[in-house]
C-alpha cells in the first residue's frame, strides 16, 4: 500500500529553525509547570501511602465519604470521583510504617459508617515510605540508563557519535515534553506512567534509526548531494511507513482512550502526547541535530 508518491519532496529540514522555536516553547513551558506545581504528582507507588478505590450501589456524595473518614481520623485524604456514578478514590499520603493496620482499620469503618449503602472495596494498595523511595531511585536509573544505552548502540550501529546523539537528544525532547504533559494535566505519576516513558523511548528511538538507515543508504547514492537533502529525501522515502505506524498505534490509543474507562485515562492521555512528539521529534529534531554536528563539529575537524 502506498501512501506517498515516491517523488514527494517536503522540505522538512528547511523548516529547522521554526520547530526549534516550538521545540524550545514547548521545554521551557513542561520545566515550568514541573517548578509551579513543585514537581510531579507523585501516586502512592512513588510517594509511599493508601489508595483505596470504593463503590456504593446507592448514590453517595464526596463530602458524605470525606466525613466518614473525618471519623476515623484521617482528615488529610483526598476524594474524588472516579469511573461509574457512586465510585471513589481515597488517597492518604502518610509516612508511618503501620500503613496496613491504617487501610484496615479505614476499610473496616467504611463498611460500618455505610452498612445501608452495600459498598464494595474493589481495590486497596499500601506503600510504604521506603518502598516509594525505591521505587522513584530505580525509576530515574532505568530511564537514564535507557538514555546511555540508545546513545552506545545508535554510534555503535552507524559508527557515527553524531547519530547517537541526535537520538537521545530527541529522546530527551520526548520525556521532557512528556513530563511536562504529566504536570499540565495534573496526571499523577505513577508506574503506569512510567512504563509509557520507557514505552516512548523504544518506539521514538525505532523511528530514528528507520529515517538513519535511509540515510546512511542514500548518501552512497547521493554522494553530490549536501547531507541536508540527503535527510530531507530520506525522510520524505520513509514518511509512509511513518503514518503507517505512529498512526495505527494512536488508533489503538484514542480507543482506548474514549472506551476504557478512567482507570487507564493517565496512561492513554500520556501516551498520545508521547506518540506525538515522539514522531514529531524523530523528523525535526534528531536529524537536525545530525546535521548541526556534521556541518559544524565534524567539517571543523576535517579543515584541520
Amino acid at each position: 500500500m502506498e501512501l506517498i508518491r515516491p517523488d514527494t519532496r517536503f522540505d522538512f529540514i528547511g523548516k529547522k529553525k521554526f520547530t526549534l522555536w516550538i521545540s524550545t516553547f514547548a521545554i521551557l513551558l513542561s520545566f515550568g509547570s514541573i517548578l509551579f506545581h513543585g514537581g510531579l504528582r507523585y501516586g502512592v507507588d512513588f510517594g509511599g501511602g493508601i489508595l483505596i478505590q470504593t463503590k456504593f450501589s446507592k448514590p453517595v456524595s464526596i463530602s458524605e465519604v470525606r466525613r466518614a473518614l473525618e471519623e476515623t481520623g484521617s482528615k488529610e485524604a483526598m476524594v474524588q470521583a472516579f469511573g461509574s456514578e457512586n465510585e471513589f478514590l481515597i488517597r492518604i499520603e502518610r509516612s508511618s510504617s503501620d500503613l496496613d493496620e491504617v487501610s484496615k482499620k479505614i476499610q473496616a469503618s467504611l463498611q460500618d459508617q455505610f452498612k445501608g449503602k452495600d459498598l464494595e472495596i474493589r481495590r486497596a494498595e499500601v506503600v510504604g515510605p521506603k518502598v516509594g523511595k525505591d521505587l522513584k531511585t530505580k525509576a530515574i536509573w532505568a530511564v537514564g540508563l535507557s538514555f546511555l544505552a540508545i546513545l552506545i548502540y545508535v554510534a555503535f550501529r552507524f559508527h557515527e557519535f553524531s547519530y547517537g546523539l541526535g537520538g537521545v537528544v530527541a529522546l530527551f525532547h520526548d520525556v521532557v515534553v512528556t513530563y511536562g504533559a504529566v504536570s499540565i494535566f495534573n496526571i499523577e505519576y505513577s508506574l503506569n506512567v512510567l512504563a509509557v516513558i520507557l514505552t516512548i523511548i523504544g518506539f521514538s528511538i525505532n523511528d530514528t534509526i528507520v529515517i538513519f538507515d535511509r540515510v546512511r543508504e542514500n548518501i552512497k547514492k547521493m554522494r553530490k548531494d549536501k547531507l541536508e537533502t540527503v535527510m530531507n529525501v530520506s525522510i520524505n522515502e520513509t514518511l509512509g511507513r511513518t503514518i503507517l505506524t505512529t498512526g495505527t498505534v494512536m488508533m489503538v490509543v484514542l480507543i482506548l482512550f474514549f472506551l476504557g474507562g478512567p482507570v487507564i485515562h493517565d496512561f492513554t492521555t500520556a501516551m498520545i502526547v508521547g506518540l506525538i512528539t515522539g514522531t514529531y521529534s524523530t523528523v525535526y529534531i534528531a536529524s537536525p541535530v545530525v546535521l548541526f554536528w556534521e556541518q559544524h563539529i565534524t567539517a571543523r575537524r576535517k579543515r584541520r
